[in-house]
Order: structure tokens, then sequence, then C-alpha cells
């Protein structure tokens, strides 16, 4: 893993535009959105919303952000951890660990002590100090989901 950096999209500002297309890519969210949320994260204003990706040189291999609710009905759990996402050829190599890791000492130094994350993936977050918390029904979504949360 020493050869990936994690980088926070507020202190590259440069990767912004290929951060929002990458992640919208993967999240068929609207590309705008992403980009308005990057430009919020720059401004500074607030540690909420946040963005990180993991490089393998100039690519971009993976990232997450942090924004105040997963479009899930439960908006009391907040913020939540959103777009986890690992390219396929680099999984199984602990980088969503470790960039899980990074994102809860970040917003710990910000004052933020818990975040919750919404998935469909039933043990994979445990590995990283998780907890499943309750079941979130998503915007639009047939099916409830999981929410989990880790406390710092």
């Amino acid at each position: 893993m020493s050869e990936y950096k994690i980088l926070k999209i507020s202190e590259k500002k440069e990767l912004k535009g290929h951060a929002a297309l990458w992640f919208h890519e993967k999240w068929n969210i609207p590309l705008e959105a992403y980009a308005e949320s990057m430009e919020e994260c720059m401004q500074g204003m607030s540690a909420v919303p946040q963005w990180y990706v993991t490089l393998d040189g100039n690519r971009i291999i993976g990232g997450l952000g942090v924004i105040e609710n997963d479009f899930h009905d439960r908006k009391d759990l907040t913020p939540n951890v959103c777009a986890v996402y690992v390219e396929e050829a680099y999984r199984c190599q602990g980088i969503a660990g470790k960039m899980l890791a990074v994102v809860c000492d970040d917003m710990k130094e910000k004052g933020i002590s818990t975040l919750y994350l919404v998935t469909d993936h039933t043990s994979f977050y445990e590995r990283y100090g998780w907890e499943f918390l309750c079941m979130v029904q998503g915007e639009g979504e047939p099916e409830a989901s999981r929410m989990y949360i880790h406390r710092s």
C-alpha cells in the first residue's frame, strides 16, 4: 500500500475535475453534484463535505467522500461516508481499509468522532471497526439498506 497516495481534494485542488468525473463514472450520480460538493469542500468553511482519492502515480484507483446525507431517510444520522470505491484490479490490498482509516482520523481532527455509512455489504466494514446500526430507506430504493456507525 505504501506506493499509493491518499490525498484530500481540499489540498489538491487540481484533482477536482478529474476526481468528479471518476466518481460520476463509478456511481452514476450527476457530475455536477460531485463538482459542487468538491468545490464546497475546497472552500474550507466546514468539516463536511470532504473528498479523498487514492492515486497510483497519476491514476485514481480509489476514493470516497464525507457528506451530510447519502440519500437516505435518516437525516439525523450524519455525516455519512459515501461513494467508497476501489478499482477492481486494486481490490484485496487493504486500500479501502486505509482510506476509511484516513477519513476517520481526518474527521476526528475536525471534531467529528461519529460517522455513518450506507451499504449493501454485510461483513466488509466490520473488518475496519464499523458496526451495523440499523436499516435505512434509500431515496427511490425498493429495499432498505444497512447503516453502519464508526466511533473514534
